[in-house]
């Protein structure tokens, strides 16, 4: 058995894992652990074939495998960095000691003086929607058939239908398309897509596959195989609308309903979002344990891997500085919440004092809405006011507060988005 110490140990390699690993070198830590489960670096971008990826980060427009290299080379390029890939983690304990396994080394003792969690997120499967019927071959979440596409060189089938409108259900719709299957649809629970819009109009439109919105598969047909399922419409409580429904044919169904962020690690150590399942987090992506930080998809799911990078760049600086001693004790904590019209916001608090000058707020609108004023508030003060002319679940509103702004005896900032005139909250 191995045991190893290190200044920051980063758990996951994708890209929050990576950008954290190289901040934190930045920001000073001596030696610094990366531990990727998979048999390489990169995380799910690594499927990613598409492009789409870096227009903030690298004012480029990249496929996944392109942007996450260019962050994988630079970490392989340091010396300080050392990783571990298909090394799986099996605990993580309070005192920062992290049990690890991998084929070479086999159980491994390590004790950092700083964690940043960065496992991404996973897909939520049949058994977490309960559709009825057998159980047949041909059900795939939408990534794991994205991995099989692009990565495995498998089609997982030739007559598609896609429950669930969010990014990764629309891509795959195209990607099949281009791989010569026919989607018969993509059917979306709510009455409106939770993907951006550039892939509503990119991966549907584009290439004319019906969204069927305000409708759920209820029946799942076929024994060994399947061979179709029923489509009907739902109310506006989500449910099914008798003789609204009707069959299509197909020989695939791909599963695109929802991401649940990776904290099984992480639960029972910090304190999580029931919202976002995330880490509650400050402006240094810190936790609620002290020492452990958090990015990336972990924390809550983003629309952008730019952002996700982001908030890498930020846990990985900061746990650096805690791992040297130079992170400040909070003297005050300033609660973060999401009024009205907003879903969720990250982080959820302010820690003082602040050595970042502002503190960026990533919210989600709790559902479409067109000519909307965004307004963060601290009681009577405004400290930001935004007039927006379309806020969309899908789409993740980004905001600078500056600190300075932040009155020091506020005990609560609130965000929400109000119809202004000729608007609404919904669209």
């Amino acid at each position: 058995m191995s045991s190893l110490k290190f200044d920051v140990a980063v758990i996951g390699g994708g890209p929050a894992g990576l950008a954290a690993a190289l901040s934190a070198r930045t920001a000073g830590a001596k030696d610094v652990l990366v531990i990727e489960r998979d048999r390489e670096l990169g995380g799910i971008l690594q499927q990613c074939i598409h492009n789409g990826f870096g227009l903030h980060r690298f004012h480029e427009e990249l496929t996944g495998p392109t942007y996450s290299g260019r962050f994988i080379r630079q970490v392989k390029a340091d010396a300080g960095i050392t990783v571990w890939e298909d090394t799986l983690v099996l605990e993580v304990r309070n005192d920062k000691t992290i049990w690890a396994i991998n084929p070479q080394q086999g159980l491994i003792g390590i004790t950092a003086k700083a964690v940043v969690f960065a496992m991404g997120c996973r897909e939520r499967t049949r058994g977490a929607i309960r559709i009825p019927g057998l159980r047949p071959a041909g059900i795939f979440t939408a990534g794991a058939a994205q991995r099989m596409v692009n990565m495995e060189g498998y089609i997982t089938g030739k007559k598609i239908v896609v429950l669930g409108s969010g990014d990764i259900g629309l891509i795959m719709a195209r990607r099949m398309t281009l791989e010569g299957a026919k989607v018969q649809a993509v059917v979306e629970l709510l009455p409106y897509s939770n993907g951006l819009t550039r892939n509503v109009v990119q991966c549907l439109e584009d290439f004319g596959i019906p969204l069927h919105l305000s409708h759920t598969v209820s029946f799942i047909h076929g024994k060994d195989k399947i061979t179709g399922v029923t489509v009907a419409a739902v109310d506006q409580d989500r449910n099914i609308i008798p003789g609204t429904e009707f069959e299509l044919d197909c020989d695939c169904l791909l599963l695109s309903v929802g991401l649940i962020p990776e904290n099984e690690l992480s639960r029972g150590i910090v304190d999580l979002d029931g919202l976002t399942s995330g880490p509650t987090v400050n402006q240094y992506r810190q936790t609620s344990y002290d020492g452990f930080f958090a990015a990336g998809n972990v924390v809550h799911v983003h629309d952008l891997v730019d952002f996700v990078s982001e908030e890498g760049d930020i846990a990985g600086k900061f746990a650096a500085l805690y791992a040297q001693g130079k992170l400040p004790t909070a003297t005050n904590v300033v609660a973060v919440k999401a009024g009205q019209g907003i879903r969720t916001v990250v982080p959820q608090r302010i820690s003082w004092p602040d050595s970042s000058g502002k503190v960026r707020l990533f919210m989600r609108a709790q559902e479409p809405a067109v000519r909307v004023k965004l307004k963060i508030a601290a009681g009577e003060d405004v400290l930001v006011e935004r007039q927006l002319p379309i806020a969309r679940p899908g789409e993740m509103i980004v905001v600078d507060v500056p600190f300075d702004k932040i009155p020091d005896c506020t005990q609560e900032i609130s965000v929400t988005l109000q119809a202004v005139q000729g608007g609404g909250l919904r669209e």
